[in-house]
């Protein structure tokens, strides 16, 4: 009930102060590339049930199409202010209208795609018992997975090999350790690895 009232008042308050900022995003996304503003996508979420994620379109219309996994400043696919909101994590703010209508929390195990899921064994099914956030250890850990990916031959494999194995661990392990205190840790470490 704590964690509901904390994301349902700080995302409303989120979306009222960032307001300006939203908007000159959308602005430019608009003026730079046709398309919609956002990007929705089907993601996995608590009781293992779809849900649309929201997030600043950051790809040319159809990218998607073309592969789940994108790389850096190397991605054609990707628009040069996308890679600018990648790179600040400023693609994430909109969902802050996830968290607010209660499909996502501010912490909780990032929302993988239906086709990784697939990959979950039983015992990693858990990690859908809670609501997925916008922000986990694995988003601290993984800052960077971009950049891990551009040095794989072969990103799909790697991704789920190497990458998601320890992402399902770091889920895991929040489960099991899961509480208000811990939440607000990985938040003020999530804002000091964007800014670091």
């Amino acid at each position: 009930m704590l964690k509901r009232l904390f994301d349902i008042v700080f995302s409303l308050l989120g979306m009222i102060l960032l307001l300006p900022l939203l908007l000159v995003i959308a602005l430019i996304l608009k003026l730079e590339s046709k398309g919609p503003v956002f990007y929705k996508q089907v993601r996995v979420g608590k009781g293992n049930s779809d849900f649309k994620i929201f997030k600043f379109r950051t790809m040319f219309i159809g990218s998607d199409k073309k592969g789940l996994l994108t790389v850096g400043d190397r991605d054609p696919r990707v628009t040069k202010t996308g890679f600018f909101l990648r790179k600040y994590k400023l693609d994430e703010l909109p969902q802050l209208i996830n968290v607010f209508l209660g499909s996502m929390s501010f912490v909780g195990p990032r929302p993988e795609v239906r086709h990784y899921v697939n990959y979950y064994s039983v015992d990693d099914m858990e990690i859908l018992s809670v609501k997925p956030g916008i922000t986990d250890y694995a988003s601290i850990i993984f800052r960077d997975e971009a950049e891990l990916l551009k040095t794989a031959k072969n990103m799909e494999s790697f991704y789920i090999n190497t990458i998601l194995p320890q992402k399902i661990a770091l889920n895991k392990k929040y489960i099991n350790s899961a509480s208000l205190l811990v939440d607000f840790k990985i938040i003020i470490k999530t804002i000091q690895t964007i800014l670091g």
